[in-house]
């Protein structure tokens, strides 16, 4: 498996393999105290990213200097065919590179967005370079004449009226967000104490700061981490954090110990890579330096990135248009196989057309996930506590067929369309899913990382042939392995090629039954 290792020495496989002994699976689930519980659900609905309102703005303030150009265009010059190509070229060339100033300009930045005012000078003369350089392209090139100026000044000041206008109607918007937490980025403080105290005060003083602490989270006892720092209760140990973390829909994990201390660093990294999760390590108390790359920041307060949260922001954006476009698709080409298997189980015997199971989703939440039914309806088990194995009794003679070409998988593109399941990515077991009378997270350290992402149709593990049956240690630990290589190493061409690979390799159908 890749191995990322940054510059601070800590590598995944170090994370991983930082104890030789089991560890006792931290999922399940700690109880939380009244006050934990109280605040994480305060906290229990999802905000708006800066990452994804930065992106956003870039592209509606494209649209509206692409716009203005073309209605000052059908305004003053009218729509002869000859021009438009010309007009349209110089708009969207105007469009980029003024976006392109903006950006160089650092103009989206969260501090210039909350608060133009004092930067307008520099948001003025961006878009106002960007229609300087194509005047002055046009001159050069001598196309110059073939443009309206009545047309392009009145573009200019009408297109600058319209960014302005939209840049303060969005820095109430964003402080509004902020004021209401729709637009924050949730931490919690892992380890307490002075050097933690310290850590929050300076994250607090960073102006324009989107950074909302919910609360420390310490192993130690009272003796050694007091139970309130720097105003913030003391919530729990690590185990209860992982729950918090999970109904607060955290965001960052930032830990405040030394980077010398590092065996119990690694220790908690150990219980808390399976979270969805940024993690950070505070260096702002610490005095060994390492090359600027190695650090990212909060303002300007330090810190080493040990593990980034997989497929986030726009990324995300792209793999859920994958996930509809394909879905779609799927289901117009499949149709005449879903409505035949459809038709067939009804006709053999009596129960829904649709099985439906409860399983583990993204951030281990509980998801509904569809399936043709392939078993006898009395007969049906929905906690998967005696799987199917070969020959079995329970399954029908259709439910037999469907099973062996996956065409029982089918409706869960329906699942994908409505967001509980991705196309590609882990597959989700059910709940209760064991092998050797062990839930699956008992025989794997680290099974709930697969959990970092959403669970898939199709996934790397059942294309390299790690499907059906799981009546070995061995089987589920493989799966486990290919779908963390898959979440460390997920493209959008790693999912175009495992989804196309999907039907070649369900040919081979040994281990489906």
């Amino acid at each position: 498996m890749k191995d990322r290792k940054a510059d601070h020495g800590f590598s995944r496989d170090a994370v991983r393999n930082v104890a030789s002994r089991p560890a006792k699976p931290v999922e399940e689930k700690a109880k939380l105290s009244p006050i934990a519980h109280a605040i994480a659900s305060q906290y229990a609905r999802n905000t708006n990213s800066p990452v994804m309102i930065s992106g956003v703005m870039r592209i509606i303030e494209f649209a509206i200097i692409a716009f203005v150009g073309f209605a000052v265009f059908i305004i003053y010059v009218g729509s002869p065919a000859n021009s438009l190509m010309h007009y349209t070229a110089a708009i969207f060339a105007t469009a980029t590179l003024s976006i392109l100033f903006l950006e160089f300009a650092d103009s989206y930045q969260l501090a210039v967005m909350r608060d133009p005012f004092h930067t307008i000078g520099r948001l003025v003369l961006s878009i106002s370079g960007a229609f300087a350089l194509i005047s002055l392209a046009g001159f050069f090139l001598k196309v110059s004449e073939d443009f309206s100026r009545l047309w392009f000044g009145a573009w200019y000041v009408t297109a600058l009226v319209a960014f302005v206008g939209f840049r303060l109607v969005m820095s109430r918007l964003i402080r509004r967000w902020a004021r209401n937490g729709k637009m924050e980025r949730r931490a919690v403080i892992v380890g307490g104490g002075k050097p933690a105290e310290e850590l929050i005060r300076s994250i607090e003083q960073q102006p324009y700061n989107d950074i909302r602490i919910c609360g420390v989270f310490d192993d130690r006892d009272a003796k050694r981490s007091p139970a309130v720092v720097a105003g913030y209760p003391k919530l729990g140990n690590i185990a209860e954090l992982i729950e918090f973390a999970r109904i607060a829909h955290i965001d960052m994990l930032i830990v405040s110990l030394p980077i010398t201390a590092e065996a119990r660093v690694l220790s908690l990294l150990k219980q808390l890579w399976v979270l969805p999760v940024d993690i950070r390590l505070s260096a702002h108390n610490n005095h060994l330096q390492f090359r600027p790359r190695a650090y990212s920041y909060i303002g300007s307060v330090a810190m080493i990135d040990l593990f980034d949260k997989p497929i986030n922001d726009w990324d995300s954006v792209a793999k859920r248009a994958f996930d509809i476009f394909f879905s779609l698709l799927g289901l117009i080409i499949f149709s005449p196989v879903i409505i035949g298997t459809a038709i067939a189980i009804k006709l053999e015997s009596k129960g829904p057309v649709i099985f439906k199971q409860q399983r583990h989703g993204f951030n281990n939440e509980l998801i509904e996930v569809w399936k043709f039914r392939s078993m006898f309806t009395d007969m049906c088990d929905p906690t998967a506590r005696n799987a199917v194995v070969k020959d079995d009794p329970r399954v029908t003679r259709v439910g037999r067929f469907i099973r062996k070409s996956s065409i029982d998988e089918l409706p869960q593109f329906f699942n994908s369309l409505m967001g509980t399941l991705s196309l590609v990515g882990p597959r989700p077991h059910a709940v209760y899913a064991h092998t050797r009378n062990l839930l699956y997270h008992e025989v794997v350290d680290g099974y709930f990382a697969r959990h970092r992402v959403k669970p898939g149709v199709t996934g790397w593990a059942q294309i390299n042939g790690w499907r059906g049956e799981v009546d070995s240690d061995e089987k589920i630990k493989m799966r486990t392995e290919f779908d963390l290589y898959y979440i460390e190493n997920w493209s959008l061409w790693f999912d175009l090629k495992i989804l196309f690979l999907t039907p070649i390799r369900l040919l081979n159908t040994d281990n489906a039954y």
